[in-house]
């Protein structure tokens, strides 16, 4: 029915026609009762032949699970802080002497309280309570768990996880930012960092290496903000990553081959895309025999020979002083007789240092650099290169790069969340004011997805032999010539 008709009818049979003939009432009252009329369902067979459906109430929004012994825990908590607090940086107990002193402690905390609790309630109880206090509180079932990736924590209420390249909410939750707070602090001083409102963010890292980078207010306008790359706790060998997908046999074994010929490799990749994992792949390739020093901001390479010097640089103090950079851990190590230099990721001015020791006889050095393709990784090394604050002209950068520089392996994580290693590629030298790359692999995308979306593709050589395997040849390094073969099939597809 009509609007109009809706209020002739009204005016009609309803209250309106009576009020109108009063004098007292007015147009507003008027006004009011024809509103009144409108808004509402008409309950006139005739005058409404056609019910209208109600309309649907929004669902409610759950609420967050309620923990029923949450005010037990936090009571329990205290009292166990008050007890034990002066002992939980007792250098002269270990970590398993520290968590057996506050389990027995929580036992008979629980105990006090007298609260009925099955055998099963008070052990999970006592573990819950004790990883709050000396754990990671909700984190701990996130980090036992082989199946994340990451763990990303978004204010005390909302935590996020990676599982197999997808992101997921978590039902896990801080009880509050106090305990959240907590957490991050304890995991920064285990490693000589500080967070506070002078110095609101951190990286640092797990004693497993996973990597942590956490941000508190007021730089975390909702809440502070925890960050966890984890690391698997077995290092991934290259038969791992065969077995992913993530580069192929022939990969492997020119990877292994530039590695025992000192070929100064850069692994170029975007955040999150693995550089870190495969830069522990490859330096297993190094002889056991070999004095190898890494550099890292937070100490997160897995490197298994014996004769590894691991170095670690230092933000500044309170004071502003005692910085120690990358920059100033490449000088020194120059200075240590190093046979390989691994630094995990080149991000500012060591970046011609690195490449200087490149050229003055420390061959075989690795490092990792951000860039989305091996030809964007010669234009980040260039800014990189300036970032020094020497007033070099590009072309002696370009020449710098070209010269140190002979091997960068592209990884990318793909939009299934797979991470595959694209390009294989050699740094050819200078043609003009150009450094010429020269790809020896390449992703094959052509291979489409399948039902579940993953690619089905995988990379293939592009028959190109590259000038580093006269190398090989004359280091007495096997290697078939077949592995630089193309397929003709997939050449002919491409």
């Amino acid at each position: 029915m009509k609007l109009t008709d809706r209020v002739e009818a009204a005016r009609r049979d309803g209250p309106l026609h009576k009020l109108d003939k009063k004098a007292g009432n007015g147009i507003v009252s008027a006004s009011k009762a024809v509103t009144d009329v409108v808004l509402q369902p008409s309950t006139n067979a005739s005058a409404e032949p056609e019910a209208q459906a109600p309309t649907p109430e929004p669902a409610p929004i759950p609420a967050p699970p309620v923990d029923p012994l949450a005010e037990l825990k936090e009571r329990a908590a205290q009292e166990l802080f008050g007890r034990i607090g002066t002992r939980l940086n007792d250098p002269s107990l270990s970590e398993e002497q520290l968590h057996t002193y506050a389990r027995a402690e929580l036992g008979s905390i629980v105990s006090a309280e007298q609260v009925p609790l099955s055998p099963e309630e008070r052990t999970r109880l006592i573990a819950e309570i004790g990883a709050d206090v000396l754990g990671f509180g909700p984190l701990e079932a996130l980090l036992d768990d082989v199946a994340v990736t990451e763990i990303m924590v978004n204010g005390h209420e909302q935590i996020f996880v990676e599982r197999d390249g997808r992101l997921s909410r978590s039902a896990a939750r801080f009880t509050s930012e106090a305990q959240l707070r907590r957490v991050i602090e304890r995991i920064v001083s285990k490693v000589g960092r500080r967070i506070d409102e002078s110095s609101p963010l951190v990286d640092a890292r797990l004693a497993d290496g996973s990597r942590v980078n956490a941000i508190i207010p007021p730089l975390a306008v909702d809440g502070s903000s925890l960050t966890i790359r984890k690391f698997a706790r077995e290092p991934f060998t290259v038969n791992d990553l065969v077995g992913f997908g993530t580069l192929s046999a022939e990969m492997a074994q020119v990877l292994d081959a530039c590695v025992k010929a000192k070929l100064n490799i850069i692994v170029s990749g975007g955040t999150g895309t693995g550089k870190t994992t495969l830069l522990n792949v490859l330096s297993a390739y190094i002889p056991s025999d070999e004095r190898i020093i890494t550099i890292e901001d937070a100490v997160e390479l897995q490197l298994q020979q014996d004769h590894v010097i691991r170095l670690e640089s230092r933000p500044a103090n309170i004071e502003g002083k005692g910085e120690v950079t990358i920059r100033d851990l490449v000088r020194n190590s120059l200075r240590m007789r190093p046979d390989r230099i691994v630094i995990g990721e080149c991000r500012g001015g060591e970046s011609l240092d690195m490449l200087q020791a490149m050229n003055t006889g420390h061959e075989g050095s690795i490092s990792t650099v951000h860039s989305n393709s091996p030809r964007d990784a010669i234009a980040r090394l260039e800014t990189l290169v300036l970032m020094a604050g020497m007033d070099l002209p590009l072309r002696a950068i370009r020449e710098q790069i070209s010269s140190a520089i002979d091997v960068i392996i592209q990884i990318t994580r793909l939009k299934d969340g797979t991470r595959r290693v694209t390009h294989v590629t050699e740094v050819q030298g200078m043609e003009g004011d150009i450094v010429t790359l020269q790809d020896a692999f390449v992703f094959d995308y052509s291979a489409g997805v399948d039902e579940a979306g993953r690619l089905l593709g995988h990379a293939v050589a592009t028959g190109v032999r590259p000038r580093f395997a006269d190398k090989f040849r004359d280091l007495g390094i096997p290697l078939s010539p077949s592995v630089f073969q193309a397929n003709l099939v997939t050449r002919s597809q491409r």
